[in-house]
């Protein structure tokens, strides 16, 4: 695993975080000691989808990154499924395609490099999205969880896990503050910290635990459950 180097030096021209070639390669490394529970979020959500995976579905990981939860879910799903992982990074694509060489699990997995908003969505028993969301512009959202609904069979599931913003605000700023401490915790300086938030900020935009559950029920689901939380970290699965 590479050592997530990219904001230790200052850079007095910090451009928006994107997911090339430089973060492919660190990407294990940088979401391990940034996001609290990855280790325990990413095979619970493919356990989840697994449950819903009826032979002879597909099964889509939308946003699959280097694929850790597409390969996952081979561990979980029926052999008969067909596994999709999608991401519009083809570095993160050409990552997971080498990483799936080395799996040995009877399910084949197609790697496509695509738009998750308008990637073809079809017999779905099942779809993942690992933080995901939380990089779509906020008007498209809807739409997206809209086409996941309807791609979904019945008794179909969409297990998703995100960063979100906690209600009141005093709530906010105590977790927020916890999950820093979580980075610096995990090695990261303050220049390191404060470098990677000002790239992030603008293309990573969560929502509230209450935005997440009222786009779910308008898309048409009325069965979700959120089944993990970790400081400001949610994950939900919603049923068709």
């Amino acid at each position: 695993m590479k050592s997530d180097t990219l904001y230790s030096t200052h850079n007095a021209k910090l451009v928006d975080f994107v997911f090339d070639a430089a973060v492919v390669d660190v990407f294990p490394d940088m979401i391990r000691r940034s996001v609290p529970a990855y280790e325990t979020v990413v095979p619970m959500s493919a356990l989840l989808a697994g449950r819903h995976a009826e032979p002879g579905t597909n099964v889509y990981d939308l946003g699959c990154s280097r694929g850790a939860t597409t390969l996952a879910l081979q561990r979980y799903c029926a052999p008969e499924c067909q596994i999709i992982g999608v991401d519009n990074s083809q570095p993160m694509i050409d990552a997971a395609a080498k990483m799936g060489e080395l799996e040995t699990a009877p399910n084949s997995i197609e790697w496509r490099c695509d738009d998750v908003r308008t990637t073809p969505l079809e017999r779905a028993g099942a779809i993942t999205m690992t933080y995901t969301l939380q990089f779509i512009p906020p008007p498209e959202r809807s739409a997206l969880l809209e086409r996941i609904f309807h791609a979904l069979e019945p008794n179909g599931a969409l297990v998703y896990a995100e960063k979100i913003v906690l209600e009141p605000a005093a709530d906010q700023a105590y977790f927020d503050a916890a999950h820093l401490d979580f980075k610096r915790a995990n090695g990261y300086s303050e220049l390191e910290v404060a470098q990677k938030r000002t790239a992030i900020e603008k293309v990573m935009q969560p929502d509230t635990h209450a935005t997440h559950l009222s786009r779910l029920s308008a898309a048409g689901f009325t069965r979700v459950n959120t089944w993990f939380q970790c400081l400001n970290w949610a994950a939900f699965v919603a049923i068709r």
